[in-house]
């Protein structure tokens, strides 16, 4: 008997955050470690997808034609160059699907509708929601059971994050009772300032056990990766950056997160 699939919504309303870095990489550190992974990109900007290697401009159906068109998710769903990592890819056309939901029947529950459909065919499903908290990011909030989020080691970073968890709280009140942040990524890390180190400790005192113990550097492979359409594990998979995301993975599998 497999175990059900695990839904993680990646978010944080702060831009620049590295947060759709992170679902690249760890979507396809654990599809390396041989399990099935989906990604389904939610942020109009489509950076999850490109940075997988999907052709934005080319796409016959997206998660747009899911949301608002009744489009089976199945038919949306693209390969990834990395075995077992599937995207559901998102190009410009979902700019205007905040306010074309609005008038919808269901339009909080719509997307977690779809993945109902496709749920036993993965072990992990990732969506990289958009910096905002609009429709978009409520939809991948209910259809999640573990909401991920990114913090970069810089000032502020605990900045947005009070509404952040509201909006978690809230969605979780009215929308669905699983809902809850079970992961902190640290990442954007400068071992050489003193700055990096603080705020690491303040995220700790914060959360505590939600955050994992691999911290990502910041380095120019990691910057560098999107332009090549692959994640940085597999772009460059004995650099730090890559090793980096690699432990965090681990620790999303076993549970410690």
């Amino acid at each position: 008997m497999s175990s059900p699939v695990r839904i993680l919504a990646v978010a944080n309303q702060k831009g620049g955050v590295g947060k759709t870095t992170s679902v690249v990489n760890l979507s396809a550190s654990i599809a390396l470690l041989g399990r099935r992974v989906l990604v389904v990109d939610l942020d109009p900007q489509g950076n999850a997808s490109t940075g997988l290697g999907i052709d934005i401009r080319a796409l016959e159906r997206s998660v747009y034609d899911v949301l608002l068109h009744d489009t089976p998710i199945e038919d949306a769903v693209q390969a990834s160059a990395v075995k077992g990592l599937f995207v559901v890819p998102a190009n410009l056309d979902l700019a205007g699907a905040e306010i074309e939901l609005v008038p919808m029947m269901g339009r909080e529950t719509r997307l977690r509708k779809a993945l109902e459909r496709v749920a036993t065919d993965y072990d992990y499903v990732f969506i990289d929601c958009p910096p905002s908290l609009g429709l978009l990011t409520v939809n991948a909030l209910t259809a999640a059971q573990e909401v991920l989020v990114p913090v970069q080691c810089e000032y502020y970073a605990l900045e947005g994050l009070a509404q952040l968890l509201r909006n978690i709280e809230l969605v979780n009140t009215n929308l669905n009772p699983h809902l809850h942040v079970s992961t902190i990524l640290c990442q954007m890390y400068d071992s050489r300032t003193r700055l990096s180190a603080d705020v690491v400790a303040e995220v700790r005192e914060h959360f505590g056990d939600k955050v994992l113990n691999a911290v990502i550097p910041r380095t120019v492979k990691i910057a560098e990766s999107p332009s090549h359409g692959m994640p940085v594990v597999v772009l460059d998979p004995n650099g730090a950056g890559a090793q980096a995301y690699a432990a965090a993975a681990q620790e999303v599998v076993n549970g410690r997160a």
